[in-house]
């Protein structure tokens, strides 16, 4: 293995800065979203989960960073395709963004008297973000050959969606 100037770790470091780019540019978007839903009578549901899913997201790179430079994962052969994959899913996130416009947020806030967004993406998939998550948390780290980040932040973020799925889908029945 290398120091951690090596070629080898080049591949973690654009991952990451893409990553805090992808995530800081979000969180804006979502809080200028947010602002206008509110304003529009707009109300939050499932505000307590929401610190483990902002954990959960912060602890992801966190790990992944350490088992590439601490335990030494390496992309492999299998790496293309988590590649591919996590390509799809940044397209399929894209996709639910844009079919949800103004109302996409990182947050559950409904307006009351909104129907669901049933167009787009929507149309085919109920809860695309979601499975893009989902795919990404395995998908990201296995084309860097983080094995163990790949299997302990999927399993995490079982109950994480459930929870956020169970919440949105109560919030949209009430509205």
């Amino acid at each position: 293995m290398s120091g951690a100037g090596g070629r080898e770790v080049l591949p973690l470091a654009a991952f990451l800065a893409y990553y805090a780019v992808q995530r800081t540019a979000e969180l804006a978007l979502s809080a200028r979203h947010a602002r206008a839903l509110l304003a529009r009578g707009g109300h939050e549901h499932g505000a307590a989960h929401f610190p483990w899913l902002v954990l959960l997201h912060a602890a992801f790179p966190v790990a992944l960073a350490a088992e590439v430079l601490a335990l030494g994962a390496r992309p492999g052969p299998l790496a293309p395709l988590g590649l591919a994959a996590w390509l799809a899913a940044q397209l399929l996130r894209l996709a639910s963004m844009r079919a949800l416009g103004g109302r996409w947020t990182a947050r559950v806030i409904v307006v009351p008297g909104e129907p669901p967004v049933r167009t787009g993406i929507y149309a085919r998939l109920r809860h695309p973000s979601y499975v893009a998550v989902a795919i990404e948390l395995l998908a990201g780290p296995l084309m860097l050959g983080a094995w163990r980040t790949a299997v302990v932040f999927s399993l995490a973020n079982v109950p994480a969606l459930r929870a956020r799925i169970r919440c949105e889908e109560r919030a949209l029945a009430g509205a």
